[in-house]
């Protein structure tokens, strides 16, 4: 017969790891509990047919700890005051869906019926869609990050919560963990706590043989204090946590010594076991051993009812408050690089900002590079809140996304081919994260000059617009960048704002005056009409975009009139500006990107999905550029204003 555990209802009190240790009611507890969970991991990977049972197995315990006596509630998963557990290691994700149901954040037959089910909450790795877990992941390497995120956010909104990360020892071997060690110890984030569970196996065998490493010495090194326990003994568990939290100014890491699919004997310290369910023989022998009654009939049948937890039931309200202010207008005569209109923007909110009741705060992140992304500015006047992760891409990109998931407004600025090129991984993760995170990307195309091709970034639209929560807007000039930034500053989701690094004209209306200066307002996905004619049209963005009206001058004066049509919202096209733009008969796009994946390649899907008959042609970047000015590269890609002049002649002739 299948014994109940009675679990206490946890207080929704600030309780923690109050007591010294825990009594023998709640030993007896915790080991029922583990009891139970080790049969539900098994049930639900068997019944999958896939899974990680053996290293769920190896971590349930720490789980079961951390979920039962840390200030997490499951009447109430997000409450403000909570504390943080990540798990990195989201292939164990049967541990900690069988955690959270053993303690009510959910019935347990959902999770078990429902595990690996298209449809359901309960995916192959942990999402932030279920009830309990903070961040979603799989790839493996980021949890650290994202809890650094965390403890940074309860700074920033003056909390007092405890942020635990649960990690694998073979995932130590990933480079963006060290990032994150340094970062921590910084900027001393003594609210972490780091458990590594050290079962020392991962796919291809012992840990320490596929690729030796010095954990302890690693965080150590590092600045971190570092504790060891056997990771299956509740008590020891519970006091090296509580000894953790009662720490000095430094993160803790704790080194849980545990077993590959501890609790079934023919899977203990066995690696197989690691991404391999059990057949169904073997499960009905490991629950046999387990003493859990053997249920897998209930739950092949209950998989098949379909009454499940949805994914992203549980998602939290992104909602901003900020003050916007008044935008800055630059004159005419005055020629203002883009990333200058952006730290300038970047400052006037801050200061329209700070320390306001009713606002959010700030969060502004660098990585090496302030002077020239122009986030300097804001870093002299609000240093508390604008954090210099070093040269540490991967890591700051995740910990700005998580930040931002806690309502502060949150920008990281970075060079294109860092902030977009080096770190599309972790913004893919942010992505099903559902971050609300303002990416600034400065020194955009080969008008990016004597860097060279290592440093051109010409594929942020294709890279970004793999995402699917990315909205990608590429301002012309100051006055237009002036008034995304705001937008975007309220605007909930993540953007992509990119520039070049040169300084620009301000693009004027044909009477002179600043076309996005004054009452200009920026609408996302609203194309702007340029210039007007009826012989072709121009289609272009950014830096490019003064280009085009120069293209235009040299067609008047040959006695043809074109359209010019600005397009700053690629990821979502003005599609009724593309079909006027069309009647002209010729449209020619104009970009300093990639050709295979820009501005180009988007029109042209729209032009064909709209079925429009019209002459296209694109002109963008095709090869690699080398070093030298600006002018140069565009003249050798023939996407200089001459080059355009010509292709819009020739189209027009034939």
């Amino acid at each position: 017969m299948e014994r109940n555990c009675r679990v206490k209802k946890v207080k929704q009190e600030m309780e923690g790891f109050s007591a010294k240790k825990l009594d023998n009611e709640s030993l007896e507890e915790m080991r029922e509990l583990g009891r139970l969970a080790r049969g539900d991991i098994l049930t639900m990977t068997t019944l999958a047919g896939s899974g990680h049972p053996g290293g769920s197995m190896s971590s349930i315990d720490i789980y079961l700890t951390l979920y039962r006596f840390a200030n997490v509630f499951p009447d109430n998963p997000y409450h403000p005051d909570r504390d943080r557990i990540v798990i990195s290691h989201g292939h164990t994700s049967p541990g900690v869906y069988a955690a959270l149901g053993r303690l009510g954040f959910f019935k347990i037959d959902k999770a078990i019926g429902g595990f690996r089910l298209a449809g359901t909450a309960f995916e192959g790795h942990v999402e932030r869609g279920v009830p309990g877990v903070e961040w979603s992941t799989g790839n493996l390497g980021q949890g650290l990050s994202a809890g650094c995120g965390f403890a940074l956010g309860s700074r920033l909104r003056k909390k007092n919560f405890q942020v635990f990360v649960v990690m694998g020892c073979g995932e130590q071997q990933k480079g963006q963990i060290p990032e994150a060690r340094r970062f921590a110890q910084k900027y001393r984030l003594n609210n972490i706590t780091v458990v590594i569970d050290f079962n020392d196996r991962q796919i291809s065998g012992v840990t320490g043989e596929i690729m030796p490493q010095n954990i302890r010495g690693n965080y150590e090194s590092d600045g971190w204090r570092v504790l060891e326990v056997d990771g299956h003994d509740y008590q020891k568990l519970y006091q090296t946590f509580r000894d953790a939290i009662y720490r000095e100014d430094t993160p803790t890491a704790i080194l849980a010594r545990t077993v590959m699919g501890k609790g079934v004997s023919f899977m203990e310290g066995r690696e197989e076991f690691h991404g391999k369910a059990l057949t169904l023989e073997q499960c009905r022998d490991a629950l046999a051993e387990l003493d859990r009654e053997d249920k897998l009939d209930y739950y092949r049948e209950l998989r098949k009812k379909g009454d499940f937890l949805s994914p992203r039931d549980m998602q939290t309200n992104k909602k901003i408050s900020i003050e916007v202010g008044t935008p800055r207008s630059y004159p005419a005569d005055e020629q203002t690089a883009n990333r200058n209109a952006f730290g300038n923007a970047l400052e006037d909110l801050a200061e329209l900002n700070y320390n306001k009741p009713d606002s959010d705060p700030f969060a502004v992140f660098d990585c090496d590079l302030s002077t020239s992304v122009k986030t300097d500015g804001f870093a002299t006047s609000f240093p508390d809140n604008f954090f210099q992760g070093g040269i540490q891409e991967h890591n700051t990109a995740t910990i700005a996304g998580a930040v931002s998931t806690m309502g502060i407004v949150t920008f990281f600025a970075d060079f294109g081919v860092f902030g977009v090129a080096e770190t599309y991984n972790q913004h893919r993760l942010n992505d099903i994260n559902d971050t609300n995170l303002k990416l600034i990307c400065t020194h955009l195309g080969i008008g990016v000059g004597e860097d060279g091709k290592t440093h051109q970034c010409i594929d942020y639209i294709g890279v970004i617009n793999n995402l699917y929560g990315y909205r990608i807007i590429i301002p012309a000039d100051p006055n237009q960048t002036d008034r995304v930034i705001r937008f975007i500053a309220r605007e909930p989701g993540n953007f992509l704002v990119g520039m070049g690094r040169s300084k620009d004209p301000v693009i004027l209306s044909e009477e002179g005056t600043p076309l996005f200066g004054n009452n200009y307002r920026f609408i996302y996905g609203k194309a702007d009409m340029v210039r007007q004619g009826d012989a072709a049209a121009i289609i272009s963005y950014g830096n490019m975009l003064h280009r085009a009206i120069s293209a235009w001058e040299k067609l008047r004066d040959k006695g043809w009139a074109v359209k010019v049509l600005n397009v700053s919202c690629p990821s979502e096209i003005d599609r009724e500006s593309i079909r006027e733009v069309a009647q002209t008969g010729l449209i020619v796009t104009y970009e300093d990107h990639n050709i295979k994946t820009g501005l180009g390649n988007i029109v042209g899907n729209v032009l064909a999905e709209e079925s429009l008959k019209v002459k296209f042609r694109k002109l963008g970047v095709t090869g690699y550029a080398g070093s030298g000015k600006p002018d140069d590269l565009y003249r050798i890609q023939g996407l200089d204003v001459d080059s355009l002049v010509k292709t819009v002649l020739k189209e027009i002739g034939k």
